[in-house]
C-alpha cells in the first residue's frame, strides 16, 4: 500500500513514500542524545522498535496522502508513549530549530536584512582605494557577514537579538558564534613544550634550545588562534622560555669546551666524559664553574680553559637569545590571526629572577625597542611588565634595572604595559618561584584567576574568556533620568533597569555557552587535544566540552559610566563627592549580581569595565540619534570607556577616582594614561597607582 502514498512537503510538493528516510530521522533523535553511561546507549532494536510503530499508525491511517508534519508528530507521540523521554524531548527542539532556520530563511524581513548587510558590504568593497585587501580577505568579510545576520536571527532569542540592534548591548564577536569556538586562552608553553605536542599531520617534540623555543611559541599561538577567535596571552613567558636559554648555553659551553680542550691537545689529558655529564646536569646558567675542576687533574691551564669557556658560552649565549627574540617579534608580527583583523598576542612578564630569565625579559625589551623596519602602527607582541615589590619594584631588587628599562622604553613607545601583583586581588594569590600565581592579563584587558568551579586551580595559565557582552551603561542613566523623564526621583527605576540588562546578558552568555559547551573534543584538535585548557587531557574524541571550558570566565562588560552619572546628576566625579559615591555603588551593584550569577550556576561569571572606543563611538551614534545632543553626554565623538572619567588635567585624582573600581572588576580592567611621560614621571605614576590598588596600566 504504502507505493501508492504521496508524502505532502511543506512547500506543498508531493514526493513518494520513503520509509528509509522515516528510519533516518527516528535514527538521528537517538544519536542526539547525549549518554553518559556508554553501557547504556540506545540500541539500533530501539530505532527499529519506533520506526515500526510509525509505519503501522500510518497503515491504520488508510490515506494516500500524508503531510510531513503529522509523520513527525507521530514519531514524537511514539517516543513518548514508549517513554523514550530524552528522545523526545531531543527530537522535538532539533524541530523548533529547524523550523527557526525555515522562518529565517523565508521570512521576508529577515531575508531583507541578511541582503542588507550583503550589500552595505559588497558596496564598501567596490569604494575602497588604498585600502585594499585580498580576495581571501573580501572572503571573510562576506562570510562573517552573513555568519553574524544568522546568529542574530536563529542562535539568540528575539529579545536578545532586538537589544544588540537597539545597541542596548554589545554581543562580542556575534559572528563567531555559529562556529562555538571561544575567545580566548592562556596559554602554559611549559607545559606544551616539556610534554611535545601534535599539529594536524606530525608530532613536536620538545624543543633543544632557545631558537627553537621562540620558533615553537609562534607556532602554538598560531594554532591556537586558528580555533578561538580572541587573543591569546602567555601568562610567565619569561619563566617559560628560561630553560630554552639553559639548553643553549649548555651546547655551547660544551662546543667550546671541547674545542679549547683539543685545541691545546689536553682533551686526552681531561676526563671529557665526566665533563659532559657535569654539563647535563646545570639547571641554570649562574653557577661556580670550579665545580668543574674536578676534572682538570690540578692543571691551572685546564682550570683557565673552563673559565673561558664559561665566559665564551655566556656571550654566544646572549647572542643567540637575542636573536631568538628578535625573531619571535618579526614572526608574530605576521600572524594572520583573525580575517584581516589584527589581533596581539600578550606576553606577561618581568619576574622570573634567574640569570636565564633575566636574559630573556632583556633581550625581547630591546627587540620591541628595536621594532621592525617601516612598522606603523603599535608592535605585537602585546607585551605587559609585571611589577612586583621585592622582584622588580625598588632599586634594591633583583629585576629593579629590568623594570627601569621597561620604563624608559615605554615613556618614548607608549608600550609595554604594567600590571601591578601588589594589587590585593592580584597580591592574595602570589606565591614565590610559581607562576602560576601571577595574575595576567591580556590585550583587552581581561583578567582570569578566580575559579569557583575549583579553588584549587584559580591559577593564571589553562584557562581564559568563554564570552563577553557589553552594557551600555550610558542609555540606561540617560533613559532613567530628569532629562528624559521630569518626574523621576530617586535611582530606582535605572537600578531596576541595569538588574534587567544584567540578567538578559547573562541568559545571553548562558545560552552561548550552551552551544560553546556542547562542541566535540575532536572539532579543537590543538586548542582542546593539546591540553590548552585545563583537564583536557583526558578527554576523548567524542567527549562534549563542557568539562573543560567552564574553568574559563563569561564576562559582563559596561561602556559610559561617566556619561550615565552625568545623566542621572548632572554632575561628574572629579568634581562632586556624592556622584563619586553613586558610580562606586553602580559598579558594586553590577559586581555583586554578577557575583550572585556564579554562585547560582556554579559557572565563572565576572564584570569588567570594556575598553572599546569603537563600540564606545557606536553607542554614543545611536544614542544621539535617539535622545539628541544632552550636554556632557551625547554631545562628543564616543562614550567614556569603562568607568573611566573623562577629566585628566589632574592625574593624581584621577588615580584615586579610578583605583577603588580595579577591585570591583576583576574580569578586566585598566587605568589609561594618554599623556607622554618622562621615565621618572611615569615611575612616580605607577608607584601612585599602586599605592591605589589599581591592577593594570596601559597607554
Amino acid at each position: 500500500m504504502f507505493e501508492d502514498i504521496k508524502v505532502i512537503k511543506r512547500d506543498g510538493k508531493k514526493v513518494d513514500f520513503d520509509g528509509s528516510k522515516i528510519a533516518i530521522a527516528i535514527k538521528k533523535g537517538f544519536d542526539s542524545v547525549i549518554q553518559e553511561n556508554e553501557n547504556s546507549k540506545y540500541t539500533e532494536q530501539d530505532v527499529n522498535k519506533i520506526y515500526n510503530l510509525v509505519i503501522e499508525e500510518i497503515e491504520k491511517l488508510n490515506t494516500n496522502k500524508i503531510k510531513i508534519e503529522d509523520i513527525q508528530d507521530l514519531i514524537e507521540e511514539l517516543l513518548k508513549q514508549e517513554s523514550y523521554f530524552d528522545v523526545f524531548y531531543s527530537f522535538a527542539e532539533y524541530r523548533e530549530r529547524r523550523a527557526q532556520s525555515r522562518r529565517l530563511f523565508f521570512d521576508e524581513k529577515k531575508q531583507h536584512k541578511f541582503l542588507k548587510a550583503l550589500e552595505d558590504l559588497t558596496l564598501k568593497n567596490s569604494n575602497q582605494d588604498k585600502d585594499i585587501i585580498s580576495p581571501f580577505e573580501k572572503m571573510v568579510d562576506y562570510g562573517s557577514t552573513i555568519s553574524k545576520e544568522f546568529a542574530k536571527a536563529y542562535m539568540v532569542k528575539k529579545k536578545v537579538a532586538e537589544a544588540q540592534e537597539a545597541g542596548d548591548i554589545h554581543i562580542h564577536d556575534l559572528n563567531f558564534m555559529p562556529v562555538g569556538t571561544t575567545t580566548s586562552s592562556q596559554i602554559n608553553l611549559e607545559k606544551i613544550f616539556n610534554e611535545g605536542f601534535n599539529t594536524k599531520n606530525l608530532h613536536i617534540r620538545e624543543p633543544k634550545d632557545i631558537m627553537s623555543y621562540t620558533a615553537l611559541a609562534v607556532l602554538v599561538i598560531t594554532l591556537n588562534q586558528k580555533e578561538q577567535h580572541g587573543c591569546q596571552s602567555i601568562p610567565a613567558f619569561d619563566y617559560y622560555m628560561a630553560p630554552g636559554v639553559v639548553k643553549t648555553f649548555k651546547k655551547q659551553l660544551k662546543h667550546t669546551m671541547d674545542d679549547m680542550l683539543a685545541y691545546t691537545d689536553l682533551d686526552k689529558f681531561v676526563a671529557i666524559n665526566g665533563i659532559e655529564r657535569e654539563i647535563e646536569k646545570i639547571e641554570t646558567v649562574d653557577f661556580d664553574i670550579s665545580i668543574f675542576n674536578k676534572y682538570s687533574r690540578e692543571s691551572k691551564q685546564v682550570q683557565r680553559i673552563f673559565k673561558l669557556s664559561y665566559n665564551i658560552a655566556m656571550k654566544k649565549t646572549e647572542k643567540i637569545t637575542a636573536q631568538a627574540m628578535e625573531a619571535f617579534v618579526h614572526d608574530v608580527n605576521v600572524i594572520d590571526s583573525n580575517g584581516k583583523e589584527k589581533i596581539y598576542p600578550t606576553i606577561n612578564l618581568g619576574t622570573d629572577t634567574s640569570r636565564e630569565g633575566r636574559m630573556v625579559i632583556e633581550k625581547l625589551l630591546d627587540a620591541i625597542d628595536s621594532g621592525i623596519e617601516n612598522e606603523q602602527e603599535q608592535l605585537a607582541p602585546f607585551i605587559i611588565f609585571k611589577v612586583k615589590k621585592e622582584i622588580n619594584l625598588n632599586k634594591e631588587d633583583i629585576n629593579y634595572n629590568l623594570y627601569k628599562k621597561a620604563i624608559e622604553i615605554a615613556s618614548r613607545r607608549g608600550y609595554p604595559a604594567f600590571s601591578i601583583l601588589d594589587a590585593t586581588f592580584n597580591k592574595k594569590y602570589f606565591k614565590e618561584n610559581s607562576p602560576d600565581s601571577e595574575v595576567a592579563y591580556n590585550s583587552t584587558n581581561m583578567r582570569v584567576m578566580e575559579n569557583i568551579i575549583d579553588e584549587e586551580k584559580q591559577i593564571a595559565s589553562q584557562r581564559g574568556n568563554i564570552s563577553y557582552t557589553t552594557i551600555n551603561l550610558a542609555r540606561i542613566g540617560i533613559k532613567n533620568s530628569k532629562l528624559i523623564n521630569p518626574e523621576i526621583e530617586g535611582f530606582d527605576s535605572f537600578y531596576q533597569e541595569l538588574e534587567e540588562k544584567l540578567n538578559l546578558v547573562k541568559d545571553q552568555l548562558l545560552e552561548r555557552f550552551e552551544t560553546q559547551a556542547n562542541k566535540k573534543v575532536f572539532e579543537f584538535p590543538f586548542f582542546v587535544q593539546q591540553g590548552i585548557w585545563l583537564d583536557s587531557e583526558k578527554a576523548k574524541d567524542e567527549d562534549r566540552i563542557r568539562k573543560i571550558i567552564k574553568q574559563g570566565n563569561l564576562e559582563i562588560g559596561f561602556i559610559g559610566l561617566e556619561e550615565c552619572l552625568m545623566a542621572l546628576t548632572g554632575k561628574k566625579r572629579n568634581n562632586d563627592e556624592e556622584t563619586a559615591k553613586l558610580g562606586l555603588e553602580i559598579v558594586k551593584f553590577m559586581s555583586e549580581k554578577i557575583e550572585q550569577f556564579s554562585n547560582r550556576y556554579n559557572l565563572n561569571f565576572a564584570l569588567m569595565g570594556t575598553e572599546d572606543s569603537e563600540l564606545a563611538m557606536k553607542f554614543m551614534k545611536m544614542d544621539k540619534v535617539i535622545y539628541g545632543t544632552l550636554k556632557g553626554i551625547t554631545d562628543k565623538e564616543a562614550y567614556t570607556n569603562s568607568f573611566e572619567i573623562s577629566e585628566e588635567d589632574n592625574l593624581t585624582k584621577k588615580i584615586k577616582i579610578e583605583g577603588p573600581y580595579h577591585k570591583l572588576t576583576l574580569g578586566g580592567h585598566m587605568f589609561k594614561i594618554k599623556e607622554k611621560m618622562t621615565p621618572e614621571k611615569l615611575e612616580e605614576t605607577i608607584q601612585l597607582a599602586k599605592q591605589n590598588n589599581i591592577g593594570l596600566i596601559r597607554f
